[in-house]
């Protein structure tokens, strides 16, 4: 793709601005030559007239980007910002960036106007608002310093929210190492940091996870070397109705249709141009197993990136309560079985997306468990999710059930299994699991895609005689199926008579 004139590389941009000269000459510089753009510009702090400097450049995963500048040389105000001027990505970006080392600080990150961030240690989440391109450091100390502005008015009509925010802001501190405990001063903090020259590969003091949520896809985190970065991850998913609606996709909400009491809102596309008959829910009555009562099972197909349609029925009792969701392929029988080794470290393994298909068996060695294929039918959830299916389903229906035939050392086992089952349901310790499906239809979300996940094993191998007999694929004729000949026909129906 050819370089856009008008938004040269960042390293384009420095050779111009080495090339400029000092003193007067730069004043009788053409603007073609120079590499910022300077506009006066309105302060809103002092109300004098500041300077705005604005450069157009490329950022490498973002394309084209507007880089603006404000500072006010009369009280010292300052502000920047960046505008991606590209086109909205066809999805949502999450990255997911652990704070393990003092080099995690010095990481580049692009925030857009449309980005939220979120910060699980502190239980702080910060709101899309204007662009920003920065550093980690930089981001934390700018949180720490609007959270300090009001935090003395706190202190005399809120003392609980003034307690809480402080616990964010020395939290904070701890990360940044900042010893001293002087209040953030905005960007001229920055300079305590180059004085310590602290070693870039030392253990921060506290380890927090950032996450950067961005539904238009334009913002960027650095990663180190390669994007098999151990601290780094990234993953895009499929904007819903309320994201595309904020970035200007949809029209705004509809309101209900008065002759039929039903919301537009179900029948419009979840993703950006999202047409056609993989976004519609198609309803069929049926009658509740349990109450005998009417009600709706919903169905949709749904495209899981990297994978195949599936299809994803859901069906639900208003009368008694009665729930039920099962998940099938909708694509062809595949020619050969699939086995998926996982190794789970983290809950960040845990919170990765897994399609179990009514036909793939499940093994955990670590803890002994084996669920044979069949066992809690079609599943679409989280690791996290089918491990709390599986204690479930053994704590309340086995044990509980059967707890009057078991002897005291058996129920001494169980109890120890379930045990040892809760734990990794909480990533307390390393695991294994393994997902070996015949028919190929089960899947585990690559958090790395489309490159290889370092934690994760696809391997496919031919199904067995026994295995394709037990799925029926054995007898199953696909070609030439309306032209059997009437004398083999003829032939068979002799010696069933006989």
């Amino acid at each position: 793709m050819a370089q856009n004139p008008f938004f040269p590389t960042i390293g384009k941009l420095a050779e111009k601005a080495d090339a400029v000269p000092d003193s007067t000459a730069v004043e009788s510089e053409t603007q073609d030559d120079r590499p910022l753009e300077e506009i006066e510009s309105l302060c809103m702090k002092c109300g004098e007239q500041g300077v705005t400097r604005m450069m157009l450049t490329s950022i490498p995963y973002i394309k084209e980007v507007i880089v603006a500048s404000f500072r006010c040389e009369h009280c010292g105000a300052t502000n920047n910002e960046v505008q991606s001027v590209g086109a909205v990505r066809p999805e949502g970006v999450l990255y997911t960036l652990k704070i393990l080392h003092r080099a995690d600080l010095d990481r580049q990150i692009v925030r857009s106007e449309a980005c939220t961030i979120e910060i699980p240690d502190f239980e702080l989440q910060l709101p899309p608002m204007h662009g920003k391109l920065t550093t980690v450091e930089g981001l934390l100390r700018d949180i720490a310093s609007d959270l300090g502005v009001a935090q003395p008015l706190r202190r005399i009509q809120d003392e609980v929210a003034y307690t809480r925010i402080q616990e964010i802001i020395e939290g904070i501190k701890e990360v940044l190492d900042d010893s001293d405990g002087d209040e953030d001063e905005g960007g001229d903090e920055m300079a305590k940091t180059a004085d310590k020259a602290k070693n870039k590969d030392d253990p921060v003091k506290r380890m927090i996870t950032i996450k950067f949520d961005d539904p238009s896809g334009r913002s960027f985190v650095e990663f180190l070397e390669n994007v098999s970065d151990p601290k780094w991850t990234f993953k895009t998913y499929a904007r819903n109705i309320a994201q595309n609606r904020a970035l200007g996709l949809l029209p705004p909400e509809e309101p209900l249709n008065e002759s039929n009491g039903i919301s537009k809102e179900m029948k419009e596309p979840e993703g950006e141009g999202a047409e056609g008959p993989n976004e519609e829910i198609y309803e069929f009555p049926g009658i509740c197993s349990r109450c005998g009562r009417p009600l709706v099972t919903r169905m949709k197909k749904v495209s899981i990136p990297y994978f195949k349609d599936t299809l994803i029925m859901s069906t639900n009792c208003d009368n008694c309560g009665y729930r039920d969701n099962e998940v099938k392929s909708g694509a062809a029988i595949s020619e050969k079985g699939k086995r998926i080794t996982l190794k789970v470290e983290d809950r960040e393994d845990l919170s990765r997306d897994i399609l179990k298909s009514e036909t793939c068996g499940l093994t955990i060695p670590e803890i002994d468990l084996e669920l044979h294929p069949g066992t809690l039918g079609g599943r679409f959830t989280t690791v996290e999710g089918i491990l709390e299916q599986v204690h479930e389903e053994l704590s309340e229906k086995v044990y509980t059930g059967d707890s009057t035939a078991m002897v005291d050392e058996d129920r001494r086992n169980f109890q120890v299994f379930l045990q040892r089952l809760k734990e990794i349901t909480k990533a307390e310790k390393g695991f294994t699991l393994i997902l070996d499906d015949p028919l190929a239809n089960s899947y585990v979300q690559n958090l790395y895609a489309p490159d290889p996940d370092p934690n994760m094993e696809i391997v496919t191998y031919e199904r067995t005689w026994q295995q394709n007999e037990e799925l029926g694929l054995n007898d199953m004729k696909v070609d030439n199926y309306s032209g059997d000949d009437p004398s083999e026909e003829a032939k068979t129906c002799a010696e069933v008579e006989r």
